[in-house]
């Protein structure tokens, strides 16, 4: 897989990986992180890993190999751990003896963002900045993402490094930068022709939409699946249902129109009711900025007298509203990730903004002003969340104020009396400073059920249930700052699914209606209970931009579920090595002994097959040979 990816990258043949243009390279694709990345997630930037040499050559290092030797990647990216003492980034065993002189690597290292300040700040391998970027350089990372190569001009004087071993460095950055075209006219690079138009394309949705069938791993099907189309009345309930990180995970890009699993049924259903039902938290003791349900359209519009529905948009580049905006459009609903994106890019895509109009990556803000026209009188619940910040005023009124940075989506209520057939002045101002950004306007009705009754009231009044549920990239991934139960700063300390979940499955069995559990994550989930129980449970990982609408085609038939387990589900009770233990005993489908709960390898489809009246053809062996 790692080789088709590589050479389909980088512009090659992905039979033969023989380029496509004799000259210049697509892309450089990147194999990280060399080598045994990386320790728990808290410990990474001290972490010294020291696997047996049995493991390290049988299972840690072959990938790496292989996409060298067969795949011609271009660049490897270190970790940011130690292996046997040595920086990864900066150590001789890997990226000298191993990697350029055994393996004949030709291509370049590069950092892991700020792993060259954790050579002389964290693993205290040297005392200095220079000593640091020297070390590094002259083991063989050529290119840093980070500050510590600054300090090589004072490291040459120093005497840490040469020049000439700069040079060597330098050499082979430009080499690449020069197979990429970079200091060519545009004109004469293959790749440089590729339009903008061509990002998410349609041929591009029907693949992500077809590679997220060919993922999706059916694990448990008592004959509920697939669902019938005539299906008067589906309840779709779960917190990550309609959450569009449940499609991403950790490391993504942000589509146009991505398409949640609620998302893909009712559009696959359209004479079905289907009623919808988050009920639960996706964690316990998390404010989920996700939970409430944004402010529709209905009951805004830009302005007194505007036939149109929404609020006007001021997009400015700059992040204190001043000036004239860029950008000036009626955005429907207030409901945003633009990731580390900018908030034109899809507009320009499809045409609807042009280059004059564009926003940054970073430093912009965002104001939305029009009216607010509630439909019934009584005490609302009005959130704004954010990433930077955000405040929201009514009738002039500051009734939200999260004007501060943010390191992730965070959220801030006010309960306000709203009465029906009043119109009322709103304004929701936006600021993005660097990285993610992201901002949402929602509200809870007067007289609102908890959601956790509102979703065993849509279930008992379903034919069937679609539980979507498990976890996203907001909860596990990369140095995450969740402390939540089940989790330690992006790690798992727990395989179950959250206790949150486990109580609204457990009480939508309990109604009596069969429920098709519908799980996304980026790792096993221990699923005994629902094994034990639910007829029907689908694994669909992190399915991608058009990930709803696969899952609709696999729980209603069009598409046959293909997948089968890359990684070893194991049972709750399951006694799992130490998480900092990188010794492969005990683990995987090559080393666990015990019974797990969904092997290896496991995947049911909807294909029904048996052998009978077996015949040989091969000839009756002659009287006496047994």
């Amino acid at each position: 897989m790692g080789v088709s990816f590589v050479r389909g990258l980088q512009g090659a043949d992905p039979a033969t990986g023989a380029p496509l243009d004799p000259v210049y390279r697509k892309l450089d694709a990147t194999a990280k992180h060399f080598a045994v990345h990386s320790g728990p997630e808290a410990d990474r930037h001290t972490f010294d890993a020291r696997p047996s040499k049995r493991d390290l050559y049988d299972t840690y290092l072959p990938a790496f190999e292989t996409l060298v030797k067969e795949g011609d990647v271009d660049a490897v990216m270190g970790a940011y751990n130690r292996l046997y003492g040595e920086s990864a980034s900066a150590s001789k065993f890997l990226l000298r003896d191993l990697l350029r002189e055994q393996w004949g690597f030709k291509g370049y290292v590069t950092s892991d963002c700020w792993a060259i300040v954790d050579v002389w700040k964290h693993h205290k391998i040297v005392a200095t900045r220079e000593e640091a970027a020297a070390l590094a350089v002259k083991n063989g990372t050529e290119l840093e993402c980070g500050e510590e190569y600054a300090t090589l001009p004072a490291a040459v004087k120093q005497g840490l490094i040469s020049e000439a071993e700069i040079d060597d460095a330098l050499t082979r950055l430009f080499t690449a930068r020069m197979r990429l075209g970079m200091f060519d006219p545009p004109e004469k690079v293959k790749w440089a022709q590729i339009p903008y138009s061509v990002n998410q394309s349609a041929g591009h949705d029907a693949l992500a939409r077809k590679m997220a069938q060919e993922s999706i791993v059916l694990l448990k099907n008592d004959g509920v699946l697939p669902l019938s189309r005539a299906t008067k009345r589906v309840a779709v309930i779960g917190p990550t249902a309609d959450d569009t990180m449940a499609l991403l995970g950790n490391y993504y890009g942000t589509p146009a129109a991505p398409v949640t699993v609620l998302a893909g049924l009712r559009a696959a259903m359209p004479d079905t009711k289907i009623v919808y039902a988050r009920g639960a938290d996706l964690v316990e003791g998390r404010d989920d900025p996700s939970a409430t349900p944004l402010v529709e359209a209905q009951y805004l519009r830009p302005s007194v007298d505007s036939p149109e529905r929404g609020l006007r948009g001021e997009y400015f580049r700059n992040t204190d509203l001043s000036g004239t905006p860029a950008l000036v459009r009626v955005d429907p609903v207030i409901g945003f990730s633009w990731d580390r994106g900018s908030p034109t890019d899809n507009l320009l895509a499809r045409g609807e903004a042009g280059p004059d109009e564009a926003l940054p990556n970073d430093n912009f803000s965002i104001r939305w002003s029009g009216q607010l026209l509630p439909p019934v009188s009584g005490k609302y619940l009005l959130e704004a969340s954010a990433n930077d910040g955000v405040r929201v005023y009514l009738d002039g009124k500051r009734v939200i104020d999260g004007w501060q940075k943010a390191e992730r989506l965070t959220a801030a209520h006010a309960e306000v009396q709203l009465e029906a057939g009043r119109a009322y002045d709103i304004r929701v101002e936006y600021y993005e400073g660097d990285r993610d950004s992201g901002v949402r306007l929602t509200l809870r009705m007067p007289g609102a059920k908890p959601p956790f009754e509102e979703a065993l009231d849509a279930a008992r009044n379903a034919d069937v249930v679609v539980f979507v549920g498990g976890l996203t990239g907001d909860v596990e991934g990369e140095e995450m700052k969740v402390n939540y139960p089940g989790f330690a700063g992006g790690d798992r300390t727990d395989t179950r699914l959250p206790a949150t979940q486990r109580k609204l499955l457990e009480a939508l069995h309990a109604t009596g209606k069969p429920v098709v559990m519908v799980l996304t994550a980026g790792s096993s989930l221990a699923v005994d209970w629902a094994k034990q129980n639910l007829p029907a449970i689908v694994m669909a990982w992190h399915p991608g931009q058009r990930g709803g609408s696969a899952v609709a085609d696999v729980l209603l038939g069009d598409a046959n579920p293909a997948g089968r387990l890359p990684v070893t589900f194991y049972t709750a009770d399951a006694r799992l090595p130490a998480f900092d233990d990188y010794a492969m005993e005990g683990r995987t489908y090559r080393y666990y002994d015990g019974q797990p709960l969904y092997p290896f390898g496991h995947g049911l489809s909807y294909t029904q097959f048996g052998y009978s009246t077996w015949r040989s053809t091969a000839p009756a062996p002659a009287p006496g040979i047994g």
